[in-house]
Order: C-alpha cells, then sequence, then structure tokens
C-alpha cells in the first residue's frame, strides 16, 4: 500500500457532480434522481397474462417512521397451484456508497429479479437509510431490522413460498459491506434470528476502504466510473463523524479482522466475493479474502479481468460480467443449502 498522500487525481473531476448531489448547509444533500431510473414493483398481473413474466415483485413496510421497506421478487413458477415447494431467500442491499440509489432503482430491481428467476428464490431487496442523513451503523441497524421482521412476519409471499432455514445475505458495492456486517451482527443472534437461518454471504464488489492507498487505487486514481475522490467523499458523508477510514466499518481488515468471523466460521457459512481487476477496489477485495481465509471462513472469490466497480447493463464488457456472477450466485445458492460447497483451493 502506498501513503493517502501520493495518491495523484485529476483536479477536474467533481466528485459532488459525479454522484448528482448537492451539500447543504444543515450537513443534508439534496440528490439528483434523474440519471438513476427506478422501476415500480409490479404484484398484480392478471392470472391470464402471468406466463409473460418471470418474476412478480412488490412493496412492503417494514418501519415507516424510519421509511424503510423491503421489495419481494417472488418467481412466477412458485405461483403455481401444484408447486409446493419453499424456495431459498436472498435479503439483497442495493449500492450507492450509502449515499445515493435505491432498492427500487432499475440496475437493481432488474439484477434482483434475474436471481430469483434464475436460482429460482425470494428475493427481499431492502430499502435502508442513507448519510449523511443517517450515518452508519444506521444502514446495518436496518438490515438486523429487517431480517429480525422477516423471521416473524406473516406477509403473505415470504410466508408461502419461502425456506426461511435457506437465506443468504447479498449485496453490491456499499450494499456487500452492508451484508458483511449484516453477517457478522448476525451470527452473535442466532438463536434470536430463528427460525430463520443464515447459509453464506454473497458480495459482489464490496465497497471496502482505508487510510493508505492501495496499488490498484492508485493505478485507476481517475477511473471514470469510481474516481478515488468519489470514493473518499462517499466514505466522508457515510462514516460517523471524527473518524477516519481505518474504522472497521469502512476497512474490515484492521485489527486482523473482527472476531466474530469465527462465528461465522464455526456456523459454516459460506461467502462468495466477485470482482474486477479494473475495479479501484480490488486490491481491498483480495486482502479481504485473503483475511478471511486466515481466519479458517469458507470463502470462495470470483476475480474476472476486465470489467469495473458494479454492473452496467450498457457496457458490453459489463453485461457479460452480470451474466457470468448470475451463474455463480445460482451455484453457490444451490450448492450452499444443499451443503455441497467447498471452499476454492
Amino acid at each position: 500500500m502506498s501513503d493517502d498522500k501520493t495518491a495523484p487525481s485529476d483536479s477536474t473531476i467533481d466528485p459532488f457532480n459525479q454522484l448528482q448531489i448537492i451539500q447543504n448547509d444543515d450537513g443534508t444533500i439534496t440528490r439528483n434522481w434523474t440519471n438513476f431510473p427506478s422501476t415500480v414493483a409490479t404484484p398484480n398481473i392478471p392470472d391470464e397474462h402471468h406466463h409473460t413474466l418471470d418474476v412478480l415483485s412488490k412493496d412492503v413496510p417494514v418501519n415507516q417512521s424510519k421509511h424503510t421497506w423491503v421489495r419481494i421478487f417472488v418467481p412466477c413458477q412458485a405461483l403455481d397451484p401444484s408447486s409446493t415447494a419453499q424456495l431459498p431467500l436472498i435479503v439483497h442491499f442495493h449500492g450507492g456508497g450509502f449515499v445515493v440509489l435505491s432498492a427500487a432503482t432499475s440496475l437493481f430491481h432488474d439484477f434482483c429479479s434475474n436471481i430469483a428467476a434464475k436460482v429460482p428464490a425470494v428475493v427481499a431487496s431492502v430499502e435502508y437509510r442513507l448519510a449523511p442523513e443517517h450515518r452508519l451503523p444506521a444502514a446495518y441497524d436496518d438490515a438486523m431490522e429487517v431480517l429480525h421482521w422477516i423471521k416473524k412476519t406473516q406477509e403473505d409471499w415470504l410466508h408461502k413460498y419461502v425456506d426461511l432455514s435457506r437465506c443468504f445475505l447479498m449485496g453490491d458495492s456499499s450494499g456487500g459491506n452492508i451484508a458483511y456486517h449484516a453477517g457478522l451482527r448476525a451470527s452473535a443472534q442466532v438463536d434470536d434470528l430463528l427460525p430463520l437461518k443464515i447459509r453464506g454471504l454473497i458480495l459482489n464488489y464490496p465497497f471496502f476502504g482505508g487510510v493508505k492507498r492501495t496499488e490498484s487505487e492508485l493505478r485507476l486514481v481517475n477511473d471514470p466510473f469510481l474516481p478515488l475522490c468519489v470514493n473518499d467523499l462517499m466514505w466522508e458523508l457515510a462514516l460517523p463523524i471524527g473518524v477516519d477510514r481505518d474504522n472497521e466499518y469502512c476497512n474490515p481488515t484492521v485489527g486482523g479482522g473482527s472476531k466474530l468471523l469465527d462465528h461465522i466460521r464455526m456456523l459454516g457459512w459460506n461467502v462468495m466475493v466477485s470482482g474486477s481487476s479494473e475495479d479501484p477496489l480490488i486490491d481491498r477485495q483480495i486482502e479481504f479474502v485473503k483475511m478471511m481465509e486466515r481466519k479458517g471462513v469458507k470463502v470462495i472469490c470470483h476475480l474476472d479481468q476486465g470489467g469495473k466497480h458494479g454492473f452496467d447493463d450498457s457496457d458490453p464488457v459489463s453485461a457479460a460480467k452480470r451474466r457470468a456472477v448470475l451463474d455463480c450466485i445460482k451455484d453457490f445458492v444451490l450448492s450452499s443449502a444443499d451443503n455441497r460447497f467447498r471452499a476454492s483451493e
């Protein structure tokens, strides 16, 4: 790693403009959603048209005072009255640097819909509170509240179509960070979460950081998708005031890693981490995988050449990468749920 001060940067990049946010005097931000299209849930398609859709979705409130909710995706095949099989549950956390985007953002809606159809599984995508109005650990608190809500809810789709003993936590970018930290907390609350049983974590391009720069951060300092100045701004807005990027919320390897990883190891949870060679955070992700391996956690790592941080279906390389990750997630969920997973060498 290199010292923070050695990182060159393009002074023409305005991180606020790139994130389409405006900082207000009271510490809040105004978000411009025009370049982040959203998709409306489709819960009530007439029966005669069900064959034209692979997946239905609906939004269900969790905590109205916090404005948190979940978007539930159910593959239409599960709605067949002749089907009695219950499906794995994937609890999903969207990306956006803890600062922007939503469970309704089209990118994440489409991704969750594709996963629900491909695995098949029921997916519950979480709308959690955003920073800086709600700095970390607010998103982790919301994640845990959702898990406790799932275990006791009588919500029809979750009650009818889900096998609560086959649950996975999944997230993209900052959502991967949330899935990891929620997993740590959940590993210490196993009995309290019953009958919900977590089998593993799926971390897609997890958003981690640290004070010292990695070689990939320096090499890709002006990456068009995630330049270093944008990375730094998101952490500045998301972390508790007064802490640096070596806080455990940002840097999971600090101090050798969380002691709660011993719980994950003993529980036999499986962890999948995916990343790309041209992601500025790739070195962080590799370091994270090595840390978990040293802790004895069963982990499989999917690293592809090319691509960038996250998914972008307008880019053929990224779209192909997304399809490959979907295949990996399907194999991971089905093998982990059946206890057939083996850690990669």
